[in-house]
């Protein structure tokens, strides 16, 4: 019976170390990550290959914006590209395939190289903070399958709700070794004074890698992020 107890005793002892000892990992893990965030990756040969590329588009200007960024980066880096709409967003991702179809035409790239898909949105215009919590989750529910599926390399964002939990997860990504996803935010030319709430979110929890704005006054208040005008 003693015997039994102390065996018991032991097993709880030895589950309850694996336990600190996993989450002192994690934790740490997740400070190297944030340590590493907005560093430079050593250049190798393989790093000037081809880079599996996330964009998530938003309605309205987003999408505008992103397109016009994308049209002057070198898509023979950033292939295949996989773009990503809230599910309501038919129109965004008819304006990437026409984007992608152009590129085809005018021989900039060889074949079509590109994905479309669609996710629940995170928070709909004027949606409640306190409903978004839910739509949040099924949001992210959603976007880690597509994330799992793809696991793209490169992430090109401009502040979409949609592209919340898509960036945590790539975070997330990061921590437990899965693949290692450079994100980059663009803040929207229509934020002048203050950030968005999705550029918020990625600036103070620091899981954008590169954080980009267009307006000078926001690099006084945010100085972490990079001036780099107007893009529009």
């Amino acid at each position: 019976m003693i015997s039994t107890c102390i065996l018991d005793t032991m097993a709880s002892n030895l589950t309850i170390n694996i336990m600190i000892i996993t989450i002192t990992i994690i934790v740490a893990r997740a400070f190297y990550v944030i340590y590493r965030t907005g560093k430079p990756l050593i250049t190798t040969k393989a790093s000037k290959t081809a880079l599996s590329t996330l964009v998530v588009l938003g309605s309205g200007g987003h999408t505008a914006e992103m397109i016009n960024l994308l049209s002057v980066l070198r898509k023979d880096r950033l292939t295949p590209r996989f773009y990503i709409a809230a599910a309501t967003d038919d129109m965004s991702l008819q304006k990437a395939r026409v984007l992608e179809n152009s590129l085809v035409e005018s021989g900039e790239v060889k074949e079509l190289s590109a994905e479309f898909m669609q996710i629940y949105r995170s928070r709909e215009v004027g949606q409640s903070y306190i409903t978004s919590v839910l739509t949040t989750l099924m949001a992210t529910a959603d976007a880690l399958w597509i994330m799992i599926r793809i696991r793209p390399q490169v992430v090109l964002c401009n502040g979409p709700g949609t592209c919340v939990p898509l960036c945590i997860i790539a975070f997330l990504f990061k921590v437990v070794g899965i693949r290692w996803s450079s994100i980059f935010y663009i803040e929207s030319i229509a934020r002048v004074r203050r950030l968005s709430l999705s550029g918020l979110l990625l600036y103070k929890l620091r899981i954008a890698d590169q954080f980009f704005v267009q307006w000078p006054q926001l690099l006084r208040k945010y100085p972490r992020a990079h001036y780099v005008g107007c893009l529009m």
